[in-house]
């Protein structure tokens, strides 16, 4: 189905969060950087309500957890040796979220071109469609600030709670679909004026 021709579902933003394997140099030779956990947030558009709150452990194919990633994310290769494959996480955010009908958000690009990336080395249908929101960006521009800030100063700069544990893919979507749904409502606070 063409772009021009899928319809766009515009009752929630689907924000997502990914960890992936990393390590505090370049990584062990053979392998890479993967996704390892999806935070999936559904934010309710016409109330700005975060609705739903899901996390997806995924069991890596061409990675092991190093110390340094488990320490920032809690995870353990334990945990994500019971993950479920890379390619039935898309599958459940195309089929349960209606990933690729919704607008998707992440803070950053980092996210959509690791999904990028590895649904192209594993040959995976991306499971979004085209319209991605940037919220790392978007909060920059509407506050004027001088650079892209951070997900925890950002939520500093709207007075809202870190909740969770950062860098757990979840607790992140849950956090930026909150900083997503200030700026939208600042937005039509605006356009009412």
């Amino acid at each position: 189905m063409s772009e021009s021709n899928l319809a766009k579902i515009l009752d929630k933003i689907i924000v997502i969060d990914v960890e992936c394997t990393c390590w505090e140099g370049a990584p062990p030779a053979g392998e890479e950087s993967e996704i390892i956990e999806i935070g999936i947030c559904a934010l309710d558009v016409a109330t700005g309500q975060r609705i739903e709150r899901e996390s997806i452990l995924v069991k890596p194919e061409r990675s092991r957890l190093s110390e340094f990633c488990t320490q920032l994310t809690t995870l353990t290769q334990e945990q994500v040796d019971r993950g479920i494959p890379f390619a039935r996480a898309c599958s459940i955010l195309t089929q349960q979220y209606l990933s690729k009908e919704r607008v998707w958000a992440s803070y950053g690009d980092y996210d959509r071109r690791q999904f990028e990336r590895q649904c192209q080395s594993r040959n995976v249908s991306y499971p979004f469609g085209p319209t991605h929101i940037n919220v790392k960006n978007l909060f920059a521009i509407t506050h004027a600030l001088p650079h892209e800030a951070g997900m925890a100063e950002a939520l500093e700069l709207l007075n809202l709670p870190l909740e969770g544990t950062h860098h757990r893919g979840g607790d992140d979507a849950w956090n930026i679909a909150g900083i997503l749904s200030q700026v939208l409502l600042a937005a039509r606070v605006n356009i009412a004026q």
